[in-house]
């Protein structure tokens, strides 16, 4: 547990008796990782791209246009209005899920470069800053009484098999739907740490 993650644990023992700008720490430092994490995942999935052939892109993203991330059975606000009237808690219900639904396919974007090998320790940090947070608003217990949204098949169609192109596939939509759903935790952590800040524009 690093010093960020132990400052996490600290202050939410003490949260409900602070003044709100603990909380806002807490929410800064939970934004602050998945920030990093989304710059990763689009830093990977643009070395991804310039690895290939131009009709090598183009058919990959055809392909992933078809296809749904596994992710997308987690249900979630369907765009910025619908965002911006969600609660903090159902906010950070829906970013914690998310970051799960990615533990076990991080396993494979973890393998190869020192980059990568960051994703899975900075998801489970994530995971368990977002978690604290929940439970500094309202019992966790609460918030997850909808339990399919964990009973999640293996990662799309990353175990099927394509053919001769099978890992080329499995990569693109992997990175793609990484870093999608990391853009999408991302705005949601962004959303609620605004709601905390009466006087902040939360538009996005």
């Amino acid at each position: 547990m690093d010093r960020a993650l132990l400052l996490l644990s600290v202050m939410c023992l003490t949260v409900s008796s602070q003044p709100i700008t603990d909380s806002q720490r807490l929410f800064s430092i939970a934004v602050s990782r998945v920030q990093h994490l989304h710059l990763l995942a689009q830093r990977l999935f643009s070395e991804f791209e310039s690895s290939l052939q131009t009709e090598e892109q183009r058919q990959l993203n055809k392909i992933f246009l078809q296809d749904f991330c596994n992710s997308d059975y987690i249900i979630s606000p369907i765009d910025k209005h619908e965002t911006q009237r969600s609660s903090v808690l159902k906010l950070l219900s829906i970013s914690y899920r998310l970051v799960e639904s990615w533990e076990f396919p991080s396993r494979s974007l973890s393998e190869g470069s020192t980059p990568r090998s960051q994703i899975s320790p900075k998801l489970s940090e994530l995971k368990t800053g977002i978690l604290l947070l929940i439970r500094a608003n309202q019992d966790a217990a609460e918030i997850f009484t909808d339990t399919s949204a964990f009973q999640l098949a293996p990662y799309g169609n990353y175990y099927q098999s394509l053919g001769a192109d099978e890992s080329l596939r499995q990569t693109y939509e992997l990175l793609a739907c990484f870093k999608k759903d990391m853009h999408k935790v991302e705005t949601y952590m962004t959303v609620a740490k605004c709601r905390l800040s009466p006087e902040a524009n939360c538009t996005l």
